[in-house]
């Protein structure tokens, strides 16, 4: 499989990956590292996780003036693409889409030689993260059989290019925990394969269920108040531990507090306090993964003032305490550590 991505005027090689489609569970992933500058502000940055049948491409490109970028795949592949900004122009052969790219929304497809052009306009942030799989990674970690891809499958088996789904659709939460994971890992040699592979296991698996739990319309919400929900999560994105209360975040947006509550319900699945929550929680998860944390520095990191709050807050979410949590952290990590010693 071969992987190429060039922008044009002028003419300068951005991507160029060329690897095996064969599955093989112990080998090492490589990573590199393109940055090409242009100036103080115009800039393209990209990493890239390379191993035999997967390539993990996270690119961010920003520029003075619009810019042409042509992406190009040879041989089957599967693709698990992740779009942070909105905006660029697509135009991908055999496959039909949005003509535009829409800010964190996600989908997977099947090409059998892909090539994209791609128009980017000036002062656009752009962000993507592209999980390249080859047909014999994507059955191993998948069966060709289920039926919670039965249609995207035989079309994978028939050669004929498709989405999952026919749009791309919103990021979930859990999406962008497990993106934001791949994209900070920080692991090394065989427990870096690992890590990566179970993370696209998960991903795969909050993919596909996106597709097969009914969406929740947008339709009854204008775009006015969409915009300023997106507004909303993006401040307490931004900020979980200091977020201000429903009036102050209802103030912050100049949207009414019935309208926030029930529109950010129907946006995105859960209640504004729920979301804080996880945003929380999770932020709590990596660091007594990292080990950087006693339970009482997370409880503040995460804007817990009472100790006793956080550890209740944690084991209703979780199930276990946080204290437990940490030792069955270190068992894993010990674990983990020791059967990379077989590979």
């Amino acid at each position: 499989m071969k992987i190429e991505a060039t922008l044009l005027t002028p003419e300068t090689p951005i991507i160029k990956i060329k690897i095996g489609d064969k599955y093989y569970p112990k080998s090492i992933l490589t990573e590199e590292i393109i940055k090409i500058e242009n100036g103080d502000s115009e800039k393209i940055l990209s990493r890239h996780l390379i191993t035999e049948g997967l390539v993990l491409l996270d690119t961010e490109m920003y520029y003075e003036t619009p810019k042409t970028v042509i992406f190009e795949i040879e041989e089957e592949s599967v693709v698990m693409n992740f779009i942070y900004s909105s905006n660029v122009e697509t135009q991908i052969e055999q496959l039909e889409g949005d003509k535009y790219s829409k800010e964190n929304t996600h989908n997977i497809f099947y090409t059998d030689n892909f090539k994209a052009t791609l128009n980017i306009p000036a002062f656009t942030q752009v962000n993507y993260l592209s999980i390249i799989l080859s047909k014999e990674f994507y059955y191993n970690i998948i069966n060709e059989d289920w039926q919670l891809h039965e249609k995207f499958s035989k079309n994978i088996l028939n050669k004929q290019s498709s989405y999952l789904t026919s749009k791309y659709l919103p990021f979930t939460p859990a999406i962008q925990w497990v993106t934001h994971e791949i994209k900070t890992c920080t692991r090394k040699g065989a427990l870096k394969r690992i890590y990566i592979e179970s993370k696209i296991k998960e991903l795969l698996i909050y993919q596909l269920e996106t597709i097969n739990v009914k969406p929740l319309s947008k339709e009854k919400i204008d775009k006015e108040d969409y915009s300023k929900l997106l507004e909303a999560k993006k401040i307490l994105d931004n900020d979980y531990r200091n977020t201000p209360t429903l009036p102050e975040l209802s103030r912050l947006i100049s949207l009414n507090e019935f309208k926030l509550k029930k529109g950010f319900k129907a946006c995105f699945g859960t209640t504004v306090k729920s979301y804080i929550i996880k945003l929380r929680m999770e932020h709590a998860k990596e660091l007594f993964q990292s080990k950087s944390a006693t339970v009482s520095e997370a409880a503040y990191k995460c804007g817990y003032k009472d100790v006793s709050h956080f550890s209740a807050a944690f084991k209703s979410y979780y199930g276990f305490s946080p204290q437990k949590f940490k030792i069955n952290t270190d068992f894993l990590q010990f674990w983990l550590i020791g059967l990379s010693l077989l590979f």
